[in-house]
């Protein structure tokens, strides 16, 4: 592999959908997934590999030279290659992979579209929200639009034909979005309002592969109470369009100005206008005050993306820095100190750079390990009958989607820095990708609700949510987990390490529910992003251990092969690097927790 071309680990993607999560025997069970089979899914791998290496990545660093062009008529026209890319992706049909069949959709499994979400983003982030956020919009338009609408939009989003947004936020309102002043006044059409306002950070806001653009617009209607409550949800098309599909007028959303961002300059990030230049029509999705309500769909299913986003810049940096690092000549081996004949060698030989090889390749396969096994989560909770099981499985989505949003997007951007520094001082140029990968990496951590207000999410909702039911029940199956890990004794310690941390966070829950029913919001809240930090790595630690007692399992097996034997024992070698280098960072941000420092709130500061 070249150190500059996408590249995937397709042993260990199959690695955590066959042998970890088998998601085909548990899919299959569900009438929907009946035909699922391994030559099927695996066919579908190698298809989608393919088009992320060839068509994807080659146009990853062209859309961040040339970015998105605006014309005064508010259209977008994308970098080099994508309209193109676009046609190859809609053509294959996989805008609408996991879409319902009746909406043209292939209707697959969430877990194997995060898989696909992981090479489309691995290989080109910017290209692959376009998709992203349509099908969110799609989705949404097919649980909530009146029926003309969704037999109209749906098939076309999933088809590639159009594409569709999520116009939130707003100048000076930002993440809060109660403040919004986006109006939506009756007209003479009951289903028909007239929008007017402005919406600003509108990704993938226009382009021109697509011939309409379905704006999902939040506004407020006359006389709607303030904040999030008076909040409603309208469906904005750049053209309308009537029953049959056919496309009218021009209506009066228009893309003003794209943002100058610091990366996926790919992603035509928008300003946009409604009842500014013409008259703007709207059609209510829901019901009036919903808007919230309807959005979060479209937001929870993003974090989901976001966190698919994090780990595909891990894992898209840790393939190009191990590439790298196996063809750069550097320095002679540590062992040849004083030797004035030794050879140089490549500087994979050197350990600081095998550490940092190291802490890339465990968060990757971790990381890969709960995005998969949250999505298969999502499979089971939509195809579920027994209401108890479906429950369960709500439950993990709920508690997990703060933590993985934040948590992954993190990690994904430390994993970009280290790969950057694998390459020294040529990863700080742009002739290699390291530095795009930092700079299109970092957005994930601000972008659908910041780490801030996910650690608030969990701290605040998720983990006070049934007396903290959420979270009891993910302790059950860590415990669950640890009990069978216990049955090996080459695990012991790493089993010690994460009881260790697992009571740790228990702790921290404790201290700050405590503080919660002291009336101390603030002092909890100022530690809501230290105990997501916390939870996050104890979590990643509990899937290293899961993974490693599976490949001690497997090794067992006297058929094996030997690159299989490699392969395995890099998980046992995964889950004792994690125990001894990483986790007990969460032993340590425990005892921040439970500090009660709260100098940085003291009145006498910042003024």
């Amino acid at each position: 592999m070249s150190a500059t071309a996408y590249s995937a680990d397709l042993r260990d993607i199959r690695f955590v959908l066959y042998e970890q999560l088998d998601v085909i025997g548990r899919l299959a069970a569900f009438e929907k997934h009946a035909d699922l089979d391994r030559e099927l899914v695996d066919t579908l791998i190698d298809e989608a590999y393919r088009i992320a290496s060839e068509v994807l990545g080659p146009i990853n660093a062209a859309g961040d030279t040339h970015g998105c062009k605006l014309d005064g008529e508010g259209n977008v026209t994308t970098p080099p290659g994508y309209k193109e890319a676009w046609g190859i992706v809609s053509e294959g049909g996989w805008n609408g992979f996991a879409a319902p069949p009746e909406h043209g959709g292939m209707g697959m499994p969430i877990a194997l579209d995060v898989m696909l979400g992981e090479f489309w983003t691995g290989a080109c982030v910017a290209f692959s929200m376009y998709g992203g956020l349509s099908r969110g919009a799609a989705n949404v338009l097919v649980d909530n639009a009146p029926q003309w609408i969704r037999d109209v939009a749906c098939e076309r989003i999933y088809s590639g034909e159009w594409t569709g947004t999520m116009c939130l936020t707003e100048p000076g309102a930002g993440s809060d979005v109660g403040s919004n002043r986006a109006r939506a006044l009756p007209t003479d059409d009951p289903d028909v309002f007239e929008i007017t306002g402005e919406k600003i950070f509108i990704s993938c806001g226009d382009s021109e592969f697509s011939t309409n653009v379905t704006h999902l617009v939040l506004a407020r209607m006359p006389d709607a109470p303030d904040g999030t409550r008076g909040l409603s949800i309208f469906m904005v098309p750049k053209y309308l369009f009537d029953a049959d599909g056919n496309l009218g007028e021009r209506n009066g959303a228009y893309v003003e100005a794209i943002e100058h961002k610091m990366g996926i300059a790919g992603s035509a990030t928008c300003t946009i206008s409604f009842g500014a230049r013409s008259p703007c029509k709207g059609w209510l999705l829901g019901k009036a005050g919903q808007g919230m309500k309807i959005m979060f769909q479209m937001m929870n299913e993003a974090r989901l993306l976001v966190a698919v986003q994090g780990l595909a810049g891990a894992a898209t940096a840790y393939e190009m820095s191990k590439a790298y690092t196996k063809e750069r000549v550097q320095g002679t081996d540590l062992g040849d100190l004083g030797n004035d004949a030794a050879k140089a060698v490549t500087i994979v030989s050197h350990p600081d750079v095998r550490r940092m090889l190291m802490w890339q390749k465990v968060h990757v396969e971790t990381m890969r390990s709960l995005c998969y096994k949250t999505a298969l989560r999502i499979d089971i909770a939509h195809n579920e009958t027994d209401p108890d099981k479906r429950r369960e499985a709500t439950g993990y989505v709920e508690l997990m989607t703060p933590v993985l949003k934040a948590y992954c997007s993190d990690k994904g951007f430390d994993s970009a820095v280290i790969g950057l520094q694998c390459y020294g001082g040529y990863g700080y140029i742009k002739e290699y990708p390291l530095e795009q990968i930092v700079r299109d990496t970092k957005i994930a951590s601000i972008y659908e609700g910041t780490n801030g207000i996910q650690a608030m999410d969990l701290v605040g909702r998720k983990m006070q949510k049934g007396s903290g039911v959420l979270f009891m029940n993910w302790l059950a199956e860590v415990n669950a987990e640890l009990d069978r890990a216990r049955e090996i004794e080459s695990l012991a310690g790493v089993v010690a390490a994460v009881e260790k941390a697992r009571d740790a966070l228990g702790a921290s829950a404790m201290h700050l529910g405590g503080l919660g029913m002291q009336g101390n919001i603030k002092g909890a809240m100022l530690q809501a992003s230290s105990f997501l930090d916390q939870f996050g790595c104890t979590a990643l630690a509990v899937e290293a251990l899961e993974q490693a007692r599976m490949a001690t399992l497997a090794m067992e097996k006297a058929d094996i092969s030997d690159s299989d034997r490699r392969y395995y024992k890099g998980k046992l070698l995964n889950a004792r690097f994690y125990a001894d280098n990483v986790l007990p960072r969460a032993i340590a941000v425990g005892k921040v927790i439970r500090s009660n420092d709260e100098s940085c709130m003291d009145e006498s500061l910042f003024i």
